[in-house]
């Protein structure tokens, strides 16, 4: 009885920390009309957090380049491009990278976490000032 209590808080315990964990696929939500726009994966490489599209809902937008991005996203097409970069674990949070917004080419400093229900918050700053937004979790 004792092993099987043991292997049951083991199993559950691993299933709620695997649960909070940035890394996946997660549909965007458009801040102003609240619709689902795309679906981005976060993913670890060298050690650090990236995000990706790797699908856009819109079928006029699929095909655009990302013209008002600088460097070397300029032109670059939007879907497979890598909007989250360089995100390190601080904590309960993913900071010191950027996230750029593809249809205007701005670049802001970025945090992550991973809240109680599974969304994933996002919040991209200017200085003092940021915006949030939550992203669902695609299952």
């Amino acid at each position: 009885m004792k092993k099987c209590s043991i292997v049951l808080l083991v199993l559950l315990f691993s299933l709620s920390a695997q649960a909070q964990d940035v890394f996946g696929q997660w549909k965007t939500i458009d801040d102003e009309t609240g619709e689902a726009k795309s679906i981005v994966e976060v993913y670890e490489k060298d050690g650090k957090v990236y995000g990706k599209i790797i699908e856009i809902f819109n079928k006029d937008r699929r095909d655009l380049p990302c013209v008002k991005c600088e460097g070397d996203d300029y032109n670059q097409p939007i879907l497979g491009l890598d909007i989250i970069k360089d995100m390190t674990k601080d904590g309960k949070y993913y900071k010191n990278g950027t996230v750029v917004d593809p249809q205007s080419g701005k670049v802001y400093d970025l945090r992550l976490a991973v809240t109680e229900d599974d969304t994933l918050q996002v919040r991209g700053y200017i200085g003092f000032f940021y915006s949030t937004q939550y992203w669902e979790r695609i299952k």
